[in-house]
């Protein structure tokens, strides 16, 4: 049997390092920027797809190597294959990829060292968190090259206001982090020697919760954004009710009352 060429693509451009329940996640083309070329979108789908999947895994870091952390998509391989059919096809292939990061069951924390634009700006929106050394930043440069980052701003325009996100769209400037934590784009900015122990604080804080809590709260939470108040209501009262029926919130309130800690079985 030939060896699985596409596996060995994914392992060369991503890595994944698993430790006490968090995955680290982290984009491997320094060299290129940490572009989300066609590779790069195969290799977190396929990824993302197995942690979907994975009880052992309880929350997900995302972060890179070198002094970028995603500059966005190929532009010398979209300028290489410049059919539409190829073109769209990129587009939907990280669109699909983005919204698994949403409908994953384990939350997903941005580790931002560097520069994010374009569709990296659109990977750290698309985090459920985000934490930025002092030395990141962030844009969405589209109209500079004249190609509006229109896929870029679907996520982008769900994490901040409209007014900012058309700022960024519509200048296409880099803002620094203290921009994005007004924005709301990120949650905390820290120097970036504290960058990586701030973002596994964080992680450890949502490993030691109950997973299935946590699937069920990130469900919850995004599907109930686009419903109007009423439906909305209607909606998270049941899913809390039946929260409330699994083993592991009937535990966690009574080591509450009871003043210990809980045993979460994910259930």
């Amino acid at each position: 049997m030939p060896p699985d060429t596409h596996l060995q693509a994914d392992e060369q451009v991503l890595l994944r390092n698993d430790a006490e329940g968090i995955c680290t996640l982290t984009l491997n083309r320094p060299d290129k920027r940490n572009p989300l070329s066609t590779q790069m979108l195969s290799a977190l789908q396929n990824t993302l797809d197995d942690i979907a999947d994975d009880k052992m895994v309880k929350v997900v870091i995302i972060a890179a190597k070198g002094p970028v952390f995603c500059a966005g998509h190929d532009l010398k391989e979209m300028r290489a294959n410049t059919n539409y059919n190829f073109i769209h096809e990129l587009f939907l292939q990280c669109s699909r990829m983005m919204l698994t990061m949403t409908q994953l069951p384990q939350p997903i924390i941005a580790k931002v060292h560097g520069v994010a634009t374009a569709a990296g700006c659109q990977l750290v929106a698309s985090c459920d968190l985000a934490i930025a050394a002092e030395s990141a930043r962030f844009g969405t440069p589209g109209v500079t090259n004249g190609l509006f980052c229109s896929t870029p701003a679907v996520a982008v325009s769900r994490a901040v206001s409209s007014k900012h996100a058309m700022e960024m769209l519509l200048l296409g400037d880099l803002f620094s982090p203290e921009d994005a934590l007004r924005f709301g784009l990120i949650n905390r900015i820290v120097p970036v020697q504290k960058l990586d122990s701030t973002v596994l604080e964080y992680a450890e804080s949502i490993a030691s919760r109950s997973t299935l809590t946590m699937s069920m709260g990130k469900g919850a939470f995004y599907r109930q954004l686009d419903m109007e108040l009423e439906e909305a209501y209607t909606y998270t009262s049941d899913v809390m009710a039946r929260n409330m029926m699994e083993r592991d919130a009937q535990e966690g309130i009574d080591a509450f009352l009871q003043k210990r800690h809980p045993k979460w079985t994910g259930r």
